[in-house]
Order: structure tokens, then sequence, then C-alpha cells
């Protein structure tokens, strides 16, 4: 892992989760079961999950990093990330959704450091620059403290994204924060745009908390998992992901707790949800075209190309994806990328799988 330096000073009681399940459907068909998007250099030359821990690493230390994924992604994740080892992960015995597993990581940490505070991150995000993402994350764990509240991180928003949700700040509690008056979900481009207007931020679904009290939270909001909370205690973990109901954290917890704060980011944020995120997170030629791989543009405009196997021609070509991976070629206008699943649905389950395909 690349040397980095912060302008926030190592935090010993801060830890790090990151969210590392999943398999990023939407970029079909270079991300498989087999080599989720998280394995991916979708935002620059080292796999997503390898800049998420170079960001946060010089702000915690590599001990108190947890990785949150299910077992058949360990072994990648750890060859991924030189420096972590078994103890880092922890392996989920079944998804079940942000609200379970990161009630298991908390309980986890509190194990070692009940004072202890926690980011939870994602490992598909684009964050620049990263030491202003550490200096957001050390300022959110320092209200978290004070304020003895849930913190999410708001990012002042740059389009009209309809595929995001967003928080509406309610009464300030700083210069750069406030209490959350409330969470909505993806709006459509005219909601979008007033949204913006009136203030709202883009709910990135990275938070900081004392990990006692998003325990206590959970405990006191959230009847689907507080009756199994105390089998945490038992280590009964995998009768607790049995049991446990699919939920995420934010219909689970923070849309029900009247002690939720947004912090406002001091970084660049960007969700790499589908292929058209490549848009945003590479250079483009002077016809607006991004190419990854052995690719070829003539007379194209606003086109992205993937190739892992051989060579892409896009010739006279505008708005179009073309993906050659896993010996799958893939053809799509932009505009109907984020729509992948619609498009999965319909393939056979050897195409969507790709199982023993090469990677």
């Amino acid at each position: 892992m690349p040397a980095s330096t912060s302008s926030s000073p190592r935090d010993i009681d801060l830890w790090a989760v990151i969210l590392a399940g999943g398999v990023g459907s939407r970029f079909w068909p270079v991300s498989t079961p087999a080599r989720p998007k998280q394995l991916l250099p979708l935002a620059g030359d080292e796999p997503l999950i390898a800049q998420t821990v170079a960001r946060i690493e010089p702000l915690v230390g590599l001990d108190r990093i947890l990785i949150l994924a299910g077992e058949d992604l360990g072994r990648q994740i750890l060859a991924a990330v030189p420096g972590l080892d078994a103890s880092s992960l922890l392996v989920e015995p079944r998804a079940r959704g942000t609200a379970p597993v990161l009630a298991w990581a908390a309980h986890t940490i509190a194990q070692t450091n009940p004072d202890a505070v926690m980011a939870s991150l994602h490992a598909d995000h684009r964050i620049h620059p990263a030491d202003a993402f550490r200096t957001t994350i050390a300022r959110a764990a320092q209200l978290a403290r004070a304020e003895q509240r849930l913190f999410t991180i708001g990012a002042a928003p740059t389009r009209p994204e309809t595929g995001y949700g967003y928080i509406r700040p309610g009464r300030t509690l700083a210069d750069d924060a406030w209490i959350v008056d409330t969470f909505v979900e993806k709006p459509d481009r005219a909601t979008a745009e007033r949204y913006i207007a009136d203030g709202f931020l883009w709910n990135t679904g990275l938070f900081v908390w004392p990990v006692s009290l998003l325990l206590a939270e959970l405990e006191q909001h959230t009847p689907e998992l507080a009756p199994l909370l105390p089998l945490l205690d038992e280590g009964r973990i995998d009768e607790f992901f049995a049991r446990a109901p699919s939920l995420s954290i934010d219909n689970g917890l923070l849309e029900r707790s009247d002690r939720v704060g947004v912090v406002r980011a001091a970084f660049d944020w960007d969700d790499v949800g589908a292929w058209d995120a490549l848009t945003r997170t590479r250079a483009a030629d002077e016809r607006g075209n991004v190419g990854v791989g052995s690719t070829h543009f003539i007379d194209a405009d606003d086109c992205i190309a993937w190739s892992d196997e051989g060579d892409v021609v896009v010739f006279g070509a505008r708005d179009l994806v073309v993906v050659q991976a896993n010996g799958v070629t893939f053809v799509a206008p932009r505009a109907l990328a984020p729509d992948m699943k619609r498009a999965l649905a319909q393939l056979p389950d050897r195409l969507v799988q790709l199982e023993g395909r090469k990677a």
C-alpha cells in the first residue's frame, strides 16, 4: 500500500468499518460474483477496496480497520490490500443488509474498546482529496463524541442526481453540522433541482458514531433487531444472522432516531454505481470518450469502452457503453446503463453468473 500523509493525526479510539459485500451488478459483465466491483479498478489504477483502505489508514491505522464481506471474497480482498490479514475481516454468515452487519461490527469493536467511535465506509466510492476526507471523518468523530449523536456525511450536490438519496438539514449544531430534519429517497429531476435550491445534501451513506450509542439506539428504535442483540453478547453470531431480517441501517434506525446529525463533506464524493460513473472517475478524450484497456474511438462522442480481452473499436457512435469481458460483449446506450438489473433479469443464469469464465 502506498505511503500517504494526512493533515489529521491518528485517532486511537477511531475505527473504520468498510462494507465490501455485494456484486455491483450494474458493472456487468466485468463485475461478477467471482470478481465484484470492489475488486475492480473503476476509479483509478487500483481496486476500489484498496483505494478505500489507503484513504482511511493514515487516520486509524491498519489494526483498526475491519472489512465486512462474504466468505467467498475474503481471500481476494486480502490479496488486493497488502498489510491486512484475516483478523481484519468480519465474514458475514449471511447477507442481511447493513443494519445487522453494522450492529455486529459495532459490538465487535465495543468488546475491545467500549468508548470507540466507528466510521462506516463503503468500498465503492470515489473520494477526493483524501486529506479532506480524513479531516471530515475526524471532525465527525469529534462531533459524535461531543453531541452523542449518530452522524452521516452529507455532500454538496454538483448536479440534480436522481439516483441518490438526499438529506434536509435542520437545526444548526456547528458551521458544518446540523441535526437531520429529513431523509428523502431518490427524486425525479425536477424534485432534485428543488432540493439543491433548498440546500439539501446528498446522503453519501458514510456514517460516524460512538459504538455504544449505535447499539443503544438499535435497542431502542429497531424492534426487528433489538431482541437479537443479546445473541452477539453470547457469541452466537450464526444464529444472530439466521434470525435477523434483511434491513438497512437507514430504514431500520436513522429514519427513526432523533439523535441523527449530518456533517458537510469537505471533499468531492461520487458513488461509483454504474458504467456512466466512469465519465466522472476517469479522464476523457477531447470528444468526451472514456476508455479502459485496449480501446479505440473513431469519430465517436461521449462513449465509454472497456476491454479486458482483445481490442474494442467504437466507430461513428455517440453515447454508447461498449464492454468486452469474460467472453461477453455488452453494448447499450449510456442512458440505459443504470438500468442493468432489468437486462440481467432477462438473461440466462449462465451469463449473469459467468462462473468459470476468464476474469
